[in-house]
């Protein structure tokens, strides 16, 4: 049968295909993970990055034994048809040889100030991707003591609960949310989004973690005085106060108070809660700025979902993706602009502006008169 063939048959197996695809594509995932684990661009970049270093020059210096190497070599097979890496034949010899891409070389260095590292090891440590399995049975689950999200009926406590109780998913948390700091700290702070800051005097980043973030913008920003303000065992854990930085860490709770600044930041924040839960955190932000004629405003990085119209497929299907991942972690969601538009109204806010500068993500820009 031809390659064109458009018989019922060849139909059907186009269709067996297309489910064996989506079936496996969690190894994807793991092959990433076990790359990042194991640290193969950190060697591969020491090693000159867009040097190829043949498999078993590769497996040596990652501590795999000759009897893995070609195991090795399958894993690494499936991360260069991902784009992670580049394979060619080591030169004057018929074994194959590694190097890095663009994308690994920014993105899988340890080294580099964009490394997403703690991300991968925070989104697929078992504590949140085990909790996926269970999601059918949280769908169906219509007792009047239902658990709130998978994550909870999974683990009996939320992702918040567990970390305030356990220092070493504390620090896995906190350390992944910190992982795009960098990368998302350079664009704000660059061409296209420095403005957003011009004439602040103050910010408080509400949920800003171990501060990495905050710190990059007070040191782009020096006239602008930073605040980290998180849950007291974040705080506790943030060692900004044995770091050289002007910026303060305060403890508290978003839904009872926030501190007063010019500009309240909220960053991976509300697509964590429910439509309720980021009411009561906005009105608190508003509490806690001046109006839009003193400066007032609210900046929030999150995702504003796209319709399937003009999107290209693979941030649509990374936002449908990151969306559904939030049923096995959170109450919240990611939101389209309506959506955005009703938590805002509800909120008291007068207008907002949405910047798509970080890719899947934008820096929406709220006030109130």
């Amino acid at each position: 049968m031809s390659s064109g063939s458009s018989s019922p048959d060849a139909e059907l197996w186009r269709a067996h295909t297309r489910v064996w695809n989506v079936l496996f594509s969690y190894v994807k995932s793991m092959a990433l993970k076990c790359a990042v684990e194991l640290g193969v661009a950190d060697v591969l970049h020491a090693g000159g990055g867009g040097h190829p270093m043949a498999l078993s020059v590769l497996a040596s210096q990652l501590s795999v034994p000759p009897s893995r190497t070609a195991a090795l070599g399958r894993v690494m097979r499936l991360l260069v048809h991902s784009g992670f890496f580049t394979r060619t034949t080591a030169s004057g010899e018929e074994e194959e040889a590694y190097a890095l891409t663009p994308i690994s070389t920014a993105l899988l260095v340890k080294e580099k100030p964009e490394c997403l590292n703690n991300l991968v090891l925070l989104e697929l440590h078992p504590i949140l991707s085990s909790p996926m399995h269970y999601l059918s049975q949280w769908l169906t689950d219509a007792t009047a003591a239902a658990a709130p999200t998978s994550f909870e009926k999974f683990h009996g406590a939320s992702i918040f609960g567990l970390a305030a109780e356990n220092a070493e998913i504390n620090r896995l948390f906190n350390e992944g949310m910190a992982a795009d700091a960098g990368a998302v700290a350079k664009v704000l702070v660059g061409d296209r989004g420095r403005h957003l800051f011009h004439g602040l005097r103050s910010l408080v980043d509400v949920g800003g973690g171990i501060g990495d973030f905050t710190v990059a913008i007070a040191k782009a920003f020096p006239q602008m005085k930073c605040v980290v303000f998180d849950l007291p065992h974040v705080v506790a854990a943030s060692e900004l106060g044995t770091k050289a930085t002007t910026v303060e860490a305060v403890a508290g709770d978003m839904f009872e108070s926030i501190p007063p600044a010019q500009a309240v930041l909220l960053k991976w924040i509300l697509h964590d809660w429910n439509d309720e839960d980021c009411v009561r955190i906005l009105r608190n932000c508003k509490k806690a700025i001046p109006p839009r004629d003193q400066g007032g405003k609210v900046l929030i990085i999150d995702i504003v979902m796209k319709s399937e119209e003009g999107s290209r497929e693979e941030e649509l299907e990374t936002q449908l993706l990151f969306d559904v991942h939030m049923l096995g972690v959170e109450e919240g969601k990611q939101r389209t602009e309506s959506e955005w538009a009703n938590l805002f109204r509800a909120a008291g806010f007068a207008d907002y502006n949405i910047i798509p500068i970080f890719g899947i993500r934008s820096i929406i820009e709220a006030v109130y008169i």
